[in-house]
């Protein structure tokens, strides 16, 4: 997420190249610090295309997405787009009832106050069980960060956890340089259970353990 500098630099620089910004709204609707932040695309609707999808809200099996972008771009995306593959019909129909009945708009309120309390209950377990690894970007989305303490190591983690039915990712691998001094794991929550959140951890922490 952009400060409000960042955005305004980052439009002005648009305008003076005649460039257009492509803005990926992505978990912007599961903040827990704060009220979600407004899209970029509406400070500039000329230069900015957004995109967004329902993978995260209701399902990614639905397929269904959209793109917000200039008026002047609409006639041409509109013939690009008779060539991909469509979503269903009918599930299209059911999303615009959704939507226009408020529907929607419940369910997000719903997702984002389940997923809060499960992002509490992690957070306070992972503090719990291994305070030798702080968290970090805890304050929107679906996953965070776990960093890990030096000795550790991160890819030995990895194993020993799938080992234990549990599935974490590590930090390396979204590295853009080989440095990887920062190490630690990528933690995702969206789909664990609220009554499984404390085995998951102490399962992880066993894993911890034997990497060293």
């Amino acid at each position: 997420m952009l400060v409000p500098e960042r955005r305004a630099a980052l439009l002005d620089w648009a305008r003076r190249v005649d460039g257009v910004v492509l803005e990926n709204d992505y978990d912007a609707e599961f903040r827990y610090d704060r009220r979600p932040v407004a899209a970029v695309q509406g400070m500039d609707p000329s230069r900015v295309v957004l995109f967004k999808s329902l993978s995260k809200t209701l399902s990614p099996a639905l397929g269904i997405g959209w793109i917000v972008a200039p008026p002047r771009w609409t006639q041409r995306l509109h013939r690009a787009d008779l060539v991909a593959a469509q979503p269903s019909a009918l599930d299209q129909l059911a999303f615009a009832a959704l939507l226009e009945s408020g529907g929607y708009d419940r369910q997000l309120r719903s997702c984002r106050q389940r997923y809060r309390l499960r992002w509490d209950t992690l957070v306070q377990a992972l503090a719990e069980q291994l305070p030798r690894a702080p968290v970090s970007g805890v304050t929107a989305g679906l996953h965070l960060i776990l960093r890990l303490p030096a000795d550790v190591d991160s890819g030995a983690v990895v194993r020993a956890a799938a080992a234990r039915s549990l599935r974490v990712a590590d930090l390396a691998a979204y590295h853009a340089t080989a440095d990887h001094a920062d190490h630690g794991l990528f933690l995702g929550y969206g789909n664990l259970a609220d009554n499984g959140l404390h085995e998951a951890v102490r399962r992880l922490r066993e894993a911890i353990g034997t990497s060293r």
